[in-house]
């Protein structure tokens, strides 16, 4: 019994041991992406199969409400598998099917595209409108509003993301349980894991401490005001949440407790387009791969993302990713920031992630020397000579993301070096020219 005690004992001394410099260097990148983006409050929480391994929570207590938006989508596409594995709802039959006083033009179009955001259905508000936006002000007046509005393109033949699509699914919803959405949700999801900092539309989240909600504008962090979004938004905005209640919920989607795995499996599957390529969305969760992972997950409002990973081939090394903030004055994209943590985790799989972070560092510098430059070529042609097309497909991303985040002169630097890597590459020249022309360079 002694040497039982002794063995574990010395096992929880090795974990903690090989946990600790990882702990340091997670919290590193947080400090680091907080003074880089200017951020004001972060959450990041890391599991590897199950087992949280790094948890922080800075500039606000961990208790505290993070704003999450188009994170509430995901509660909402886990009641939509439910039904699916229940056998009540075919997502490849027409919505009509489920609700038949849809708008005449929206009535054919199956299921599946409203989870996937492939069905073409303009969107129910404009959020910059000098007056601000106007909601009807009820579901049924949003599909009255928006019936005699044409399609944007025909069904299943590209992707638009907009809430429309989960209104659709609301309807759906609460036509089939005979009541509000976000009682179905708080019955089904939130009471059931017994998520007690977790809440639907503002008013119910307002009665508790929430993290202040900031936008970049000139570099500066400004105060971003509340959406004074219709309750019937719930569905695709108004989730207010903590990292350990988003991680109790991802948990137990990924343990089958929510939607069997094998039904997971079918439906965590990318949606095939009419002209034969992928969509980016799986039963509306984003899909991507990734160093040999394949994930879901979602963003909400640019500001916040999750993402579940687990390998490509039969393995049960799996990841969940959950990064919050509440807005910086850089409006960095939630993506580029879960990207940052993934070479922290294991820089030998995630070889792509820290491409991203390495051009982020080179062109955020104010000044790179030569050698530096040069260093930076060599080791990015070595990558391209094992694979040219992903590489190039990361650093014109990377390129777009510091064109937006950290304005036109960061960008160009990133696009010159793609051009530089791959001379052949229309698409490498046209960005580069795209940039340009913003900087108002020749």
């Amino acid at each position: 019994m002694l040497f039982r005690s002794m063995a574990l004992a010395f096992a929880l001394f090795a974990s903690n041991a090989q946990a600790a410099p990882l702990d340091r260097a997670l919290e590193q990148k947080m400090a680091a992406n907080a003074q880089r983006y200017v951020i004001a409050s972060q959450a990041l929480l890391v599991a590897r199969n199950g087992d949280v391994v790094f948890r922080n929570v800075a500039g606000a207590r961990r208790d505290e409400l993070f704003p999450v938006y188009s994170l509430s989508k995901l509660l909402a596409s886990v009641l939509a598998m439910q039904l699916v594995e229940a056998g009540q709802l075919d997502l490849d039959k027409p919505a009509s099917a489920y609700l038949p006083a849809l708008p005449l033009r929206w009535q054919q179009i199956p299921v599946r595209h409203f989870l996937n955001h492939s069905s073409g259905l303009p969107e129910y508000f404009d959020l910059g409108s000098a007056t601000g936006p106007v909601f009807p002000p009820t579901l049924q007046a949003v599909f009255a509003t928006l019936a005699d509005k044409p399609l944007v393109f025909e069904p299943g033949t590209a992707i638009r993301y907009t809430q429309t699509n989960f209104l659709v699914l609301e309807a759906l919803l609460e036509a089939h349980y005979g009541r509000p959405y976000t009682q179905i949700a708080n019955e089904r999801i939130i009471n059931k894991l017994g998520l007690k900092n977790t809440y639907l539309g503002l008013g119910n989240a307002s009665r508790h401490a929430m993290v202040r909600s900031f936008i970049g504008k000139n570099g500066k962090l400004q105060a971003d005001p509340a959406v004074p979004w219709p309750e019937y938004a719930n569905v695709h905005a108004e989730l207010f949440t903590t990292v350990d209640d988003l991680a109790a919920f991802l948990h137990a989607v990924a343990r089958g407790e929510l939607v069997g795995k094998e039904t997971l499996r079918v439906l965590w599957q990318p949606q095939k387009l009419a002209n034969g390529q992928e969509g980016w969305f799986a039963s509306g969760w984003e899909f991507g791969t990734s160093g040999g992972y394949q994930y879901v997950g979602h963003d909400g409002g640019t500001k916040v993302r999750v993402r579940l990973l687990w390998p490509d081939s039969n393995g049960d090394d799996r990841y969940t990713i959950i990064y919050l903030t509440n807005g910086s004055a850089q409006n960095v994209w939630s993506r580029t920031l879960v990207e940052s943590v993934l070479p922290v985790i294991d820089p030998g799989r995630f070889s792509m992630e820290a491409v991203s972070e390495q051009l982020i560092d080179y062109a955020s510098r104010p000044a790179v020397t030569p050698a530096q430059g040069e260093a930076l070529v060599q080791q990015l042609q070595t990558l391209a000579a094992r694979d040219g097309a992903a590489l190039e497909r990361r650093i014109n991303e990377t390129g777009y993301a510091m064109l937006e985040t950290r304005g036109s002169a960061a960008a160009v630097k990133v696009f010159e070096l793609n051009t530089r890597l791959f001379p052949q590459s229309g698409n490498a020249r046209d960005s580069l020219a795209q940039a340009q022309a913003a900087a108002k360079t020749p």
